[in-house]
């Protein structure tokens, strides 16, 4: 309550010492969002999308996650999307109004051809805000599997969705304004929705991203770093496999660990369903 009159340091303590409360507060929410990475997989295993949807920081939040998966994971931007409401332009501009409206989420939804092979997760901090009611109600009506994301109990979004998440932070350290705890909790679960679901589909081998996309120099150092570490070889030998590979990064590891051409390798790659480790495995038994 004497935040208003506390020394910039004070200020962070208090913040800090709340935002240490969001991660287990996460934890108490993770057999939920099991069940949310378990939609998402099938989706894609149906060759179905995940779509995020919200307004204002929750939109946003959805947004980031999506645009990060075609980097991270060589995935199509089709895969994984982000809608908000009000359009892209409320991602840098509010747009007054567009969230009361629960028929803008249901028209968003049918202008994406939604399915029932895809999975909604509708974000809301509050748990109530119209334009994810709307789209989740829609999405659900068509068979498509749907999660709802609040901060609060016995939220209004959740009656709408197969499964909610309700993440219980508490107050924030200024009352109402949840791009704080709210948005850092959000920012958890999308991130361990999406990343769950991409090692699911074997983007992953270790701990390592084997599916990047290597569409810049920063990243083609980090491609040959990868090969590197998980084959042992020296930088000029990973640097020309993964030219030979077409700057395919599971392409080239499976090369080198099954030494094997290109087409040879992209076959195992096939045959073991874009799992590195199963593809290496086949070789070696």
């Amino acid at each position: 309550m004497q935040i208003d009159t506390a020394k910039p340091m004070d200020i962070l303590r208090i913040i800090n010492e709340q935002d240490q409360l969001v991660a287990l507060a996460v934890k108490e929410v993770l057999p939920e969002i099991e069940t949310a990475v378990q939609f998402v997989f099938q989706s894609f295993q149906k060759g179905g999308r995940l779509i995020y949807l919200g307004a204002g920081t929750s939109g946003r939040l959805g947004i980031l996650d999506a645009v990060e998966c075609p980097p991270t994971f060589s995935t199509d931007h089709e895969m994984v999307q982000g809608i908000m409401a009000g359009g892209e332009g409320a991602f840098l501009k509010a747009v007054e109004g567009a969230e009361d409206q629960p028929d803008l989420g249901v028209i968003d939804l049918k202008e994406l051809g939604l399915t029932e092979n895809d999975t909604v997760i509708g974000i809301a901090a509050s748990g109530r805000t119209p334009y994810v009611i709307g789209a989740l109600r829609y999405a659900r009506s068509i068979g498509a599997k749907t999660v709802a994301l609040s901060c609060n109990k016995n939220a209004a979004i959740s009656k709408e969705a197969d499964q909610s998440i309700e993440v219980i932070v508490g107050p924030e350290v200024l009352t109402g304004s949840t791009r704080l705890k709210a948005g850092t909790a959000h920012k958890m679960i999308l991130n361990m929705i999406s990343t769950s679901s991409m090692i699911l589909l074997g983007k992953a081998y270790e701990n390592l991203m084997v599916d990047v996309h290597v569409s810049n120099q920063k990243l083609k150092e980090r491609a040959i770093g990868i090969i590197q570490k998980i084959t042992g070889v020296s930088y000029e030998i990973a640097a020309e496999t993964l030219e030979k590979a077409g700057l395919q990064v599971k392409t080239a590891i499976v090369m080198i660990k099954t030494d094997k051409n290109k087409l040879e390798a992209e076959q195992l790659l096939t045959e073991a369903n874009g799992y590195v480790r199963k593809a290496i495995q086949s070789v070696e038994k």
